[in-house]
């Protein structure tokens, strides 16, 4: 398995076991402090972004994901950011999932829906 692959299966498993259980402390975990999370193309809502740990914990708190993803493709690299296509599981729409880590630590997650 590739280093995208890896970093994107251990991603999708601890994104699916925390929508499972309600409890998204572990993800959460693996964001930097001065993170960045945005999201393109999101139905309804055109692009969101949240900068720093406080406001992405906010962000999943009042609008936690209900629905779990699953890979479409195999991930790669592009430049620094692990690229995952995914899709949800419960209308089988599509995204990319750009994920890009710095010290060991999620310093930005960019999500686009297709």
């Amino acid at each position: 398995m590739t280093r995208a692959g890896a970093v994107a299966q251990r991603h999708l498993t601890l994104f699916n076991e925390c929508v499972h259980s309600g409890d998204f402390s572990a993800l959460l975990a693996e964001f930097a402090q001065d993170a960045v999370l945005k999201f393109e193309n999101v139905p309804g809502a055109g692009t969101l972004e949240f900068q720093g740990l406080q406001a992405i914990t906010t962000a999943y708190e009042q609008q936690p994901p209900d629905d779990q993803i699953d890979s479409t493709a195999e991930a790669f690299e592009e430049g620094e950011s692990i690229v995952v296509p995914f899709a949800w599981r419960a209308d089988s729409s599509t995204g990319v999932m750009r994920l890009t880590y710095a010290d060991g630590r999620l310093a930005q997650m960019v999500v686009i829906f297709d």
